[in-house]
């Protein structure tokens, strides 16, 4: 296929064919439904419970992208699920029985609660990271900046200083790494405490089946709670901003540990997080990194929707407002993000719609030729840009907390 069918936007060069995998999506498909066994760490993981045969289709090209752009780079892309009879099954790789790796919820598929499929997925990325290594990213997750120039000079570069790499909510000053794309090598110290502070609040109770009221345990007493004036109306029942700050840190309960572990200083462990984040983390600012689109639109996944779905103006017509703004999104992703988080999940009752859920919504709607939908599609797939993305330039802060990890004082 032709890339430059869409403009180019300055910044950005075409990748050159013979590092693309251009095969159709059947040939691509039967790659990701039998890939190679994990011989390193350039692995970039995704978890669908029910497998990616019966993901949505916006999402499944979203994973034939990430393959296209970096299997001929030495990244196999793995879609794990828990499906019984599955090679790409989760206990192929990690294993279940083991309570030093998962909760007995997950063993005994008792998760539960609204967010059930998005908790499960949230138990398996810290263990294949600590075991293999590479990246994890949730499905909705666009990629657009050059993951493998990044990871060549960051992570997966023995002479750099930096072992974690991910979006981080906030500014330098801020201990906000999200969940929805992680990057490290193998045994990393920070996810590795991460992983066991996670699983003591599991096993909190005799052992809980979702992550309701896990904001409120003693073993995160001082991490602050995220939210801030977002509020819910739904019927006659407003939730106030209070409330959906608690449900919020419940719902992501694991960005609650990472940043808790971060703000750790535990002199019997040797741990130290303030200083470790200073000098290991690499964090790209979140909203320009990954959530451009909501930023643009003010989180109006319905304006995100309509201006995504619009064509280009044809030759010889004048570019209408809709469609200069439409632009200036499509070109922003492309130049200044790393990538593109489609939101789901419990945003869904605070916006009402996303982008992501109305692409789910409109079946083949963010893949329609001549829209600007496709021509970041298409940017994503044939283009790259010509820098890396930088890092916060993090400094050591006052700990949340200093003692034991899973010690309550």
């Amino acid at each position: 296929m032709d890339s430059q069918i869409y403009p180019l936007p300055a910044g950005l060069h075409a990748i050159p064919a013979h590092l693309l995998d251009l095969r159709p999506d059947s040939e691509v498909d039967h790659d990701l439904l039998h890939p190679k066994p994990v011989s390193d760490e350039k692995n970039i993981w995704f978890f669908w419970h029910t497998g990616y045969t019966h993901m949505y289709p916006y999402t499944q090209r979203n994973i034939r992208a990430w393959h296209r752009r970096f299997s001929k780079q030495g990244w196999t892309i793995r879609v794990l699920d828990r499906l019984p009879s599955s090679p790409l099954n989760v206990a192929n790789f990690l294993d279940i029985s083991d309570p030093g790796i998962f909760p007995r919820a997950f063993v005994d598929g008792t998760i539960g609660g609204d967010y059930a499929p998005q908790h499960t997925s949230d138990l398996v990325r810290w263990p294949l990271l600590l075991k293999y290594g590479g990246v994890y990213a949730d499905v909705g997750m666009i990629q657009i900046g050059d993951l493998d120039r990044l990871w060549c000079e960051t992570v997966g570069n023995p002479a750099s200083r930096f072992e974690v790499l991910s979006y981080n909510a906030g500014g330098a000053e801020e201990r906000g790494l999200t969940n929805y794309f992680l990057m490290s090598g193998r045994n990393n110290p920070l996810f590795a405490r991460c992983h066991r502070l996670f699983l003591e609040l599991w096993a909190a109770d005799g052992g809980k089946t979702s992550t309701e009221g896990m904001h409120s345990s003693p073993l995160l007493r001082g991490v602050p709670l995220m939210g801030g004036s977002f509020t819910i109306e739904e019927g006659d029942r407003k939730i106030g901003a209070e409330e959906v700050s608690r449900m919020l840190a419940d719902y992501i309960a694991q960005v609650q540990v990472m940043t808790m572990v971060m703000g750790l200083v535990d002199e019997e462990d040797g741990w130290d997080g303030p200083k470790y984040v200073a000098e290991h983390v690499y964090g790209i600012e979140y909203m320009v990194g990954s959530q451009l689109i909501n930023d643009i639109t003010g989180w109006d996944g319905r304006k995100a929707f309509d201006l995504m779905s619009l064509s280009l103006p044809k030759e010889g017509e004048e570019e209408s407002s809709e469609q200069k703004q439409a632009r200036e999104i499509v070109e922003g992703c492309l130049q200044k993000s790393f990538g593109f988080k489609l939101a789901h999940g419990l945003i869904l009752r605070v916006f009402g719609e996303t982008l992501g859920s109305l692409w789910r919504k409109h079946e083949g709607s963010d893949n329609m030729p001549g829209t600007y939908a496709h021509w970041l599609r298409h940017g994503t797939m044939y283009w790259n840009q010509d820098g890396i993305p930088s890092t916060l330039e993090f400094e050591v802060i006052e700990p949340f907390k200093r003692g034991p990890l899973l010690r309550e004082k």
